[in-house]
């Protein structure tokens, strides 16, 4: 064990209590992310020369209703899909457990995919381009992750491979999960990932879209935002302790890199697709 790691912060993972009702930090993280994700949206809709034409794909008073769409799709397809992805069997022996989303246990990959069926719904259901409409749900996505991996790191979860770098921290949950060889110095990997996920994702899509136009081309900024969660997530992967007896840990693969192959195809593909349909035309 490095002698010279940082003890873990002692984080109380309740914010704060009202009587009976505790609001825990990572309540409070999936909160400020749909709200200040919704504000920003609302931003990107009252500037008209990010569009193509000068035009926004819908008005700004839609905007209340599309976060309706996406809390539920968030919440419910982040649910599902840690239950489906990561702990199927712990579920089916007791699947009452799945409602109990307080004892934590959510799914980027699921909250995604809710995520993305909520947008087509909201876009279908009102006439909307659904790749203009989800391009305004991946430029505002990062600021949610952001928050979402500093929750991780105020719960002491999620947290990295053993290492001897000097800003390594000893995390106590970790003596649960791996008694053999704890107590150890380890990767605080979940602020890497709100660097990574959060802070860099959410820079790159901001200059794509205010410096080139990418909410000119519907799908450019799904596209980049899709390729750049599979990377960056895969590289916050190389520090992160995986997910311990996983099917798709397969060599120096974990899931979550199995799991964001499938994003990087897409993001490629939407990509491509992008700018398929802004090329002129050959005459």
């Amino acid at each position: 064990m490095n002698l010279l790691a940082i003890p873990f912060p002692d984080f109380d993972p309740v914010a704060f209590s009202i009587g009976p009702l505790t609001i825990k930090w990572y309540g409070l993280a999936y909160l400020a992310g749909l709200i200040i994700g919704w504000m920003y949206i609302r931003e990107l809709l009252s500037t008209p020369r990010l569009w193509r034409n000068d035009t926004p794909p819908f008005s700004v008073a839609k905007v209340d209703d599309l976060l309706l769409y996406v809390t539920l799709g968030v919440v419910l397809g982040g649910r599902l899909g840690y239950v489906i992805l990561y702990e199927p069997s712990t579920y089916l022996a007791s699947p009452l457990d799945i409602l109990a989303v307080w004892k934590g246990g959510m799914s980027f990959h699921g909250a995604l995919a809710g995520c993305a069926l909520a947008v087509w719904l909201f876009a279908r259901r009102n006439g909307f381009s659904a790749l203009s409409a989800m391009d305004l749900g991946c430029a505002a996505v990062p600021i949610g992750l952001f928050f979402g991996r500093l929750a991780n790191f105020i719960n002491g979860e999620l947290f990295g491979r053993v290492t001897d770098v000097p800003w390594s921290m000893v995390f106590p949950q970790a003596a649960a999960l791996h008694p053999d060889v704890e107590p150890a110095a380890r990767h605080p990997s979940q602020l890497y990932e709100a660097a990574l996920e959060g802070l860099l994702l959410f820079i790159v899509l901001r200059v794509l879209t205010h410096s080139f136009g990418g909410l000119k081309s519907p799908g450019l900024a799904t596209g980049v935002f899709l390729a750049g969660y599979a990377l960056t997530r895969s590289l916050g992967e190389v520090f992160r302790e995986p997910h311990a007896i996983h099917a798709f840990n397969i060599g120096p693969f974990t899931a979550g890199q199995v799991y964001s192959l499938p994003m990087l195809l897409a993001g490629i593909y939407f990509i491509w697709r992008a700018r398929r349909e802004a090329a002129p035309a050959v005459s």
